[in-house]
C-alpha cells in the first residue's frame, strides 16, 4: 500500500525498497552487535579499551573518594562523636542543636542572599557572552577575546582575591583613584558590609564568565544553519534572529544549568568567600560551608559540622527535584 512521502504525495512501495524504520531498526541492532558483541566478557572489554579507561579512572577514583566514601559517614550527623569509638547514637539532637543556633540563621540567611544574587546576576551573563560573542564575524577578533575572557578560569581564588583587594584599596586601589579623580569619597570595598556581596558577584562574574559561556556557545553551533537561512528569508534582523531561533536553541542547556545550579545553591563557593573573608565583613559574608569548616576543624564539632552539610545536601536534593519538575512543566526540558 502506498504511503504518503514527506510532501504528501503517496511514494509506491512495490516490495523491492525497504521500509525506513525497518533499515533504522537493523542498521541500530547492527551497531549494538558491534559495540556490545555477545559472548564478550567485562575483562575482555577492558583489555581492549583500557586506555579510556585508565583516562577515566582519576575522575572515577576522585568522586568515589570525596562523594561516596562520605556518604556512610553521614551516619556522624546522628551521633555523638567519641574520641576512642563507639560513638553513641543519639538521633536528632544535633539537628536540634544546630536549629537553636542563632549563629546558624545568621549564616544560613547570607548563604540565602548571596546565592541569590549570584542567580539573578551570575548565572545570566555566560547566556549573554555566548550570544556577543556568536555574533562576532571576525574569526580572529572572536579568537583574541575567547582567550582573554577564558584565562580568569584557570586564575585560583587565592590569586583572585589578592587582584580584587589591590584594585579595590582604599588607598592606592585603582577604582578608588578613577573615584576620587572624578570627585568623590574612597570606599573600603572589602570591609563594608554594604559593597562586599558585590565584590563576590561581579568577581565571580568575572572568574566564570568566559569560560561558562563555551556550553552555551556549543549549543549555538549546535542549531541547524537552515533555520538562520529560513529567518532571514522572512525578513527577520539579527536581533529577531537571536530572540526567535538562538534563544530558543539553547533553551534546554539553559535549563539543564540552571538545575545543576540550583543543586549547588546552599553551597555560595567556599574557596571564594573564604579568601575574601575577613573580621570587619565576616557577619555578612559568613555562609554555611565556612560555618561547617569552622564548626570541624576549628572547634571539633564533627557531628554538628555533619548535620549542618547533611542538611545542605538535603536542601540542595529537594531544590534540583523541584526545579526539574518546573522546568519540565515550563518548558519540556529537564535533567532526566
Amino acid at each position: 500500500m502506498a504511503e504518503p512521502s514527506a510532501g504528501g504525495i503517496a511514494a509506491p512501495n512495490n516490495g523491492n525498497v525497504p521500509n525506513a524504520d525497518a533499515v533504522a531498526g537493523g542498521a541500530g541492532q547492527e551497531l549494538g552487535n558491534r559495540l556490545l558483541p555477545s559472548g564478550v566478557t567485562f575483562r575482555a572489554q577492558v583489555r581492549q579499551w583500557w586506555p579510556y579507561y585508565a583516562m577515566m579512572a582519576p575522575g572515577l577514583i576522585f568522586f568515589i573518594i570525596w562523594h561516596y566514601v562520605p556518604i556512610w559517614e553521614a551516619k556522624m550527623a546522628f551521633e555523638q562523636v567519641r574520641i576512642i569509638p563507639p560513638n553513641i547514637w543519639v538521633g536528632l539532637k544535633n539537628f536540634q542543636v544546630l536549629f537553636s543556633s542563632p549563629i546558624f540563621y545568621q549564616v544560613l540567611a547570607n548563604t540565602l542572599i548571596i546565592s541569590g544574587m549570584k542567580i539573578l546576576f551570575v548565572f545570566p551573563v555566560p547566556i549573554i557572552v555566548a550570544l556577543l560573542l556568536n555574533e562576532i564575524r571576525s574569526g580572529k577578533l572572536r579568537g583574541t577575546l575567547q582567550s582573554a575572557i577564558y584565562l580568569p578560569h584557570f586564575l585560583s581564588w587565592v590569586v583572585i582575591s589578592g587582584v580584587f583587594i589591590a584594585l579595590l584599596s582604599p588607598t592606592d586601589g585603582a577604582v578608588n583613584q578613577i573615584q576620587t579623580a572624578l570627585g568623590f569619597q574612597p570606599i573600603s570595598y572589602m570591609t563594608n558590609t554594604g559593597t562586599i556581596r558585590w565584590v563576590l558577584v561581579i568577581s565571580e562574574i568575572w572568574r566564570s564568565a568566559g569560560w561558562d559561556s563555551l556550553l552555551y556557545l556549543a549549543a549555538i553551533f549546535a542549531i541547524d544553519p537552515q533555520l538562520y537561512e529560513a529567518a532571514e528569508m522572512d525578513g527577520a534582523n539579527r536581533w529577531q534572529k537571536i530572540w526567535h531561533v538562538t534563544i530558543p536553541g539553547i533553551v534546554p542547556t539553559i535549563a539543564t544549568l540552571f538545575i545543576l545550579n540550583m543543586g549547588m545553591f546552599l553551597s555560595a563557593d567556599l574557596n571564594q568567600v573564604i579568601n575574601m573573608q575577613n573580621d570587619v565583613n565576616a557577619s555578612t559574608i559568613d555562609i554555611l560551608d565556612t560555618y561547617v569548616y569552622r564548626l570541624g576543624l576549628s572547634t571539633g564539632e564533627y557531628a554538628l559540622a555533619t548535620a549542618a552539610g547533611l542538611f545542605k545536601a538535603v536542601i540542595g536534593m529537594i531544590l534540583v527535584i523541584t526545579s526539574h519538575l518546573v522546568s519540565k512543566k515550563l518548558t519540556g526540558k529537564g535533567v532526566w
